[in-house]
């Protein structure tokens, strides 16, 4: 139990070694056999492997329990409760391999989406303040030298050094909000690996609606909210997150099979229900025990300005004056 997978195996051949040098003269050894033959699984073989070891485990003992003189249902039943509870504690091991497995790889995506995040940023922030930087020295310089020689003209450098400035700052701003927001894409492939976890299934439609960057950010934290809470509380196979609009305002539906049970109003709930609120909008939730879960969040239309694709635009490159 408490050795590694590498060398657990060598004490289970030792127990099921010691039930067998027991059988001739303590038949309460058996329980010694069962216990090694069973905790062979952790010697990290397939399952195949495993059965194979059984058999031929199971054969010597029964030759040797037949030999010694023991009754034939003992043949019978001892090989069949080895390989019963073998099995099932070896397909439990499996289970639990694949959920590390999983979390593993839940927790590499994330740190994956990181990395490519920062990345990004560098990216971005280079692509921005690389040329403008660039541009205001060189104007800069420009500027001086033309300070006695043509003040007017050495003025309009300075000018443009000004706008240049205050274009690079409305860029980095921008920049900035597009970093600080909680993306729906981004939030959906965690919420797919977190609900893979539990062998749920996710569904998601309606990803062409453009949306400000506030209200992405919103909808994101309202989807990680109410994904959490599926995880944790619903018992549910499928959920589905289905975003829709018209004329008026623009919806976005968490629907999931789930037991279903009455509406609590805990933290998780309250923040989801002000930051709709704070955008003109509203949160509704419909919960009974064995139907499963819906929420529906709106927000008025008419707030929606910009796509979420056009989060962060390059600044437009400024046309210099001939000295």
């Amino acid at each position: 139990l408490l050795a590694s997978r590498r060398t657990s195996y060598r004490y289970a051949l030792g127990m099921v070694g010691l039930g067998m040098l027991l059988l001739p003269v303590y038949p309460s050894g058996f329980s010694y056999f069962i216990f090694g033959c069973v905790m062979l699984h952790g010697s990290g073989r397939t399952m195949l492997g495993y059965l194979g070891q059984l058999l031929l485990i199971n054969t010597a003992f029964c030759a040797l329990a037949w030999w010694i003189g023991y009754p034939p249902k003992v043949l019978l039943w001892i090989p069949l409760l080895t390989f019963i509870i073998g099995v099932i504690v070896n397909v439990e091991q499996i289970s639990q391999d694949k959920d590390a497995a999983l979390k593993l790889s839940h927790d590499e995506v994330r740190r994956l989406a990181a990395t490519a995040e920062r990345e990004r940023i560098g990216r971005d922030l280079h692509d921005l303040l690389g040329h403008t930087l660039s541009l205001v020295a060189l104007k800069s310089e420009l500027a001086s030298r033309l300070c006695e020689r043509d003040p007017h003209a050495a003025r309009r450098e300075i000018d443009e050094v000004q706008r240049v400035a205050r274009d690079a700052l409305s860029q980095v701003r921008l920049a900035v909000t597009g970093i600080r927001a909680a993306g729906i894409a981004a939030e959906l492939a965690s919420a797919r690996l977190l609900l893979e976890m539990d062998a749920i299934t996710l569904d998601y439609e309606g990803g062409d609606i453009g949306m400000p960057v506030d209200v992405e950010t919103v909808l994101a934290l309202v989807i990680r909210e109410a994904i959490t809470n599926v995880q944790r509380h619903a018992r549910a196979t499928e959920v589905s997150v289905k975003f829709s609009s018209d004329a008026e305002s623009l919806r976005l539906t968490i629907l999931d099979n789930g037991r279903g049970s009455e509406v609590i109003a805990g933290n998780g709930l309250k923040g989801m229900r002000e930051r709709i609120q704070a955008l003109g909008g509203s949160l509704h939730i419909e919960s009974a025990r064995g139907r499963g879960t819906k929420l529906e969040a709106s927000v008025p239309m008419s707030i929606r300005t910009q796509p979420i694709t056009s989060v962060y635009a390059p600044p437009q490159r400024p046309r210099m004056h001939a000295a």
